[in-house]
């Protein structure tokens, strides 16, 4: 293992920002619809078919978006998909905010799905591939920061925009300045991409061996530089860099841990509060007295935020799998404490204290583990020539399993359903805690622990389980 380089912070943190405002745009892409669809309904009298496909389309295009990018990042690099998928922002955000029919304001809503899929690899693919092993964990880790974050700002933009007109202003066209407000975001997006270097493991694929080195020795210096480059030629020479590759017998174990990681991430159930937490939170908001939405936002934002803090500040001490073996038993814990209350208790209101204790712990434990540590290790695993193609794979899983948990956990909580009949509401906290064990097992035998190793490292381990 390599020494610790003296790392050139001033130069390296500001380029992982310019790259996280694609983690901040995708978290806004995806929340802004939680406070524009009710006046979207009524603006367009959708039915409840519409109105869930006017929610749900920006799935089908990050399922498209994350295919799209491996070859697009493998062939053209890491920096011009960013491009791409601020570009795929500004357009969604214009197109979303102007439409008089339905089926424009879907279609635009697609393309903005297309920018979040790209996003959502080629953020922390590159992040991984521009820092040292002794701070990647960290720096990976600030995306979902942004993500977050990102959702954070809509609920407090979509909040103020509600606020500033009355009802009829709103559903006539408040709801316009919601979408519209991700403009300026993503122009700054894509003007500050254009002076941030290229990927230099990416570089030196390519064959752009000087500009490579010049990266690396800005990074971390020129022993670091010299270190850093000889790894990566090593590992390129024994890399093809084509689908084939990608499902060879070498790499069929980190192939199945990245497509397994990227499922038990959604099926754990985290969307399921991100999408129907109002349904959650109005029985507490009788209860507490606080208004659901402010709970909501204070609960799910708030806890995620700080505890994905703490994760940052423990990725590169703990290691990976110590955060995620927590958090995921942590999760279903909280789920199963959950899915007792939601069955046994004839008024839930009365326990809303203890429900509220155990959806900011689930959230918590979400925040310091599954969501962040799952994208460290996604950019950690995969070899330099395959890596966005294998990072699209896998994506395309999660966002399959995103969707699959939004359509069903609607049939498993309606009032006239079997579920509802036999548990009371709790079926759907049942299942997701049995994920969070299989999570847990998947983590404990097959994920391997890549704190402070380098890509290269973690790379040649795979041979070595042959």
């Amino acid at each position: 293992m390599n020494p610790t380089p003296k790392t050139n912070l001033p130069y390296l943190i500001p380029i992982c920002l310019v790259a996280t405002l694609g983690g901040l745009l995708f978290g806004y892409d995806t929340g802004v619809i939680s406070g524009a669809i009710e006046p979207l309904t009524a603006r367009f009298a959708l039915s409840d078919f519409m109105k869930g496909w006017a929610s749900g389309c920006v799935l089908v295009g990050c399922a498209a978006g994350v295919l799209l990018v491996g070859p697009i990042s493998d062939r053209f690099g890491r920096r011009l998909a960013m491009f791409l998928a601020a570009a795929m922002f500004l357009a969604s955000a214009i197109g979303t905010a102007v439409p008089n029919d339905i089926w424009t304001f879907i279609g635009f809503r697609i393309i903005g799905g297309l920018g979040i899929g790209i996003a959502s690899i080629s953020t922390p693919m590159y992040i991984a591939e521009i820092t040292p092993a002794h701070i990647r964990g960290r720096m990976v880790a600030v995306n979902q920061i942004a993500i977050v974050g990102g959702i954070a700002l809509t609920s407090f933009i979509n909040y103020f925009i509600a606020k500033s007109g009355d009802q009829a202003w709103l559903i006539a066209s408040g709801w316009r300045w919601m979408f519209g407000a991700g403009i300026l975001p993503a122009i700054f997006f894509g003007v500050l991409l254009i002076p941030i270097p290229e990927s230099p493991r990416w570089l030196s694929e390519r064959k752009r061996e000087d500009r490579a080195r010049q990266i690396l020795e800005k990074v971390g210096g020129a022993e670091f530089a010299r270190a850093e480059f000889d790894s990566i030629k090593a590992g390129l020479s024994q890399e093809q860099g084509n689908w084939g590759e990608l499902f060879s017998a070498k790499l069929r174990l980190p192939l199945l841990i990245g497509v397994l990681l990227a499922i038990l991430q959604q099926v754990t159930g985290i969307n399921v509060f991100m999408y129907f937490g109002a349904t959650i939170f109005k029985t507490m908001s009788a209860s507490t007295g606080v208004d659901s939405g402010l709970l909501q936002q204070i609960i799910i934002n708030g806890a995620g935020v700080l505890f994905t803090l703490i994760a940052i500040a423990a990725v590169d001490k703990w290691g990976r799998k110590p955060l995620m073996l927590i958090g995921a038993a942590g999760m279903g814990f909280s789920l199963l404490a959950m899915g007792v209350m939601a069955q046994t208790l004839t008024d839930p209101a009365a326990a809303s204290g203890w429900m509220l204790f155990f959806i900011v712990l689930y959230i918590g434990c979400f925040g310091l583990s599954v969501g962040p540590v799952t994208w460290v290790i996604l950019s950690e695993i995969f070899p330099t020539a395959v890596r966005g193609r294998a990072l699209g794979l896998a994506t395309f899983f999660l966002w399959t399993a995103d969707y699959a948990v939004t359509q069903t956990f609607p049939m498993m909580d309606a009032k006239d359903s079997w579920f509802v009949a036999h548990f009371n509401h709790a079926f759907p906290f049942y299942t997701y805690a049995l994920f969070c064990v299989a999570l847990v097992l998947v983590v404990w035998r097959l994920v391997p622990e890549t704190k402070g190793r380098s890509l290269e490292e973690i790379e040649r381990s795979w041979s070595r389980k042959l």
